[in-house]
């Protein structure tokens, strides 16, 4: 089931844009790899830290699912008035 305001949580809700930005990281760093080969495959550093930042940036959305935002929830907590 939807929350009732599931348009605005998809435009303002930081967990879904660091997830949409995790998406992104997800898909090019195979891409990046394969026409990066030569150097890349070579440097372990180089793995290391994209795969570092891709889970930042997990650990970051988890966070933002659980912080309030006032925006979207405001005084409801994602309630409509009838659930309260």
């Amino acid at each position: 089931m939807l929350v009732h305001n599931w348009r605005e949580v998809l435009k303002r809700a930081w967990s879904v844009r660091l997830l949409t930005f995790l998406l992104l990281i997800i898909i090019a760093e195979p891409v990046y790899l394969f026409f990066a080969a030569e150097w890349v495959a070579k440097s372990f550093y180089v793995r290391l830290g994209m795969s570092a930042f891709t889970g930042v940036i997990a650990a970051a959305a988890i966070v933002a699912r659980i912080v309030l935002q006032q925006k979207i929830s405001g005084d409801l907590n994602g309630k409509p008035s009838s659930e309260r």
